[in-house]
């Protein structure tokens, strides 16, 4: 099975997850290239200037610097950089522009011949054609159970509304926004102390085993899922200061 991996530059978790994904797949999964997009919190591709802005005026100086400490120790004591993982892996980069569903962009993907595009925190909206593009689909990986908690941020969320357990959700991807139906999902209680920066840790790798689990399952023929019913779903938009204080009251970033 030959994937082609969409994720984004986010340096303080992913480099260890992927990696750890990587070695986790059996020989005959093939991950044939990979497309970095830039790193962004937000959603969406944002200018460094424009982040580092709304960083500071959502979560603080105090978060920036934590967070900031965070990746350098990464790049200097971990593995890095997601790029960096993907070349101590053999595996091309693919060099895509601001837009991957530009028809360009298309063009340059077929070559892959991909049974599988793999996202994973891919922060770009994918359109028909690009979802189209590889024979079987887009699996995207997100750290909630679906239907509940769609949108940006779960772990924050499931912190901030007390939520006892959360998990991850493998699901193929249509048109809406984490709406397309489940492959697998796997959860996890949550520890009253723990830190959304823990949580965060701990759902990436447990999303990476049940990545390896829904490529398993579609290897082996079963194409049963399980319904992201619409009418059970919740969505959560990106925090705003004032969900940041809220937060503060119960949970830690850090």
């Amino acid at each position: 099975m030959r994937l082609v991996i969409l994720t984004q530059d986010e340096r303080s978790v992913l480099p260890d997850a992927i990696d750890y994904l990587l070695r986790r797949f059996d020989s005959d999964v093939e991950v044939v290239g990979a497309v970095i997009f830039s790193a962004s919190p937000f959603g969406k591709s944002e200018s460094v200037a424009t982040k580092a802005r709304k960083v500071l005026s959502i979560f603080g100086l105090r978060f920036a610097i934590q967070y900031s400490s965070a990746a350098v120790a990464q790049l200097f004591f971990g593995r890095g950089s997601v790029k960096r993982v993907f070349g101590d892996h053999g595996i091309e980069i693919i060099e895509a522009g601001k837009n991957i569903n530009a028809p360009e962009e298309l063009e340059v993907l077929a070559t892959y011949n991909a049974d599988i595009f793999l996202s994973i925190t891919g922060n770009q909206i994918f359109r028909r054609p690009l979802i189209d593009l590889p024979k079987l689909g887009i699996l995207n990986l997100h750290t909630a159970l679906l239907p509940k908690y769609r949108g940006l941020m779960p772990t924050f969320w499931v912190l901030k509304n007390g939520e006892q357990e959360t998990g991850v959700s493998v699901f193929w991807v249509d048109e809406g926004i984490d709406s397309g139906p489940i492959v697998t999902q796997k959860r996890i209680l949550l520890s009253p102390s723990i830190s959304q920066r823990a949580l965060v840790r701990a759902t990436k790798i447990l999303g990476m085993e049940a990545i390896v689990e829904a490529v398993n399952k579609i290897k082996s023929g079963d194409d049963s899922v399980i319904r992201n019913d619409d009418q059970h779903s919740s969505y959560f938009k990106f925090p705003s200061a004032d969900d940041v204080r809220e937060f503060r009251k119960n949970a830690s970033f850090f």
